[in-house]
């Protein structure tokens, strides 16, 4: 079985796992408490489960938040907020693998 089928049934909580943590966890505009701007972050979802998906390491999850803070949002300090989402994203990664093994 490839990699990508293998990890077909965790896509789908997954996803819902990357929205909620960038959403919640990530925040980098401080958002969160605000349910008028629940899908602020949903164009990044993508990117960021792609990633999760190919085994992206919680140090490249971390680098790809910054990324986009500082250079789609223009925000700078916002290495704690990627490090804490990423290690959160990390987590889930590997609760839903082992849920769905």
């Amino acid at each position: 079985m490839s990699e990508r089928s293998d990890r077909t049934p965790i896509r789908s909580p997954l996803a819902r796992a990357v929205s909620e943590v960038l959403h919640y966890v990530w925040d980098p505009i401080e958002i969160a408490g605000l349910p008028q701007a629940r899908d602020e972050y949903e164009t990044y979802v993508p990117g960021v489960l792609a990633l999760l998906l190919s085994g992206a390491s919680e140090a490249e999850l971390s680098h790809h938040l910054q990324m986009l803070a500082e250079e789609r949002m223009g925000l700078s300090k916002v290495a704690e907020r990627a490090d804490d989402a990423a290690l959160t994203l990390v987590e889930w990664r590997s609760y839903l693998g082992e849920s769905h093994a």
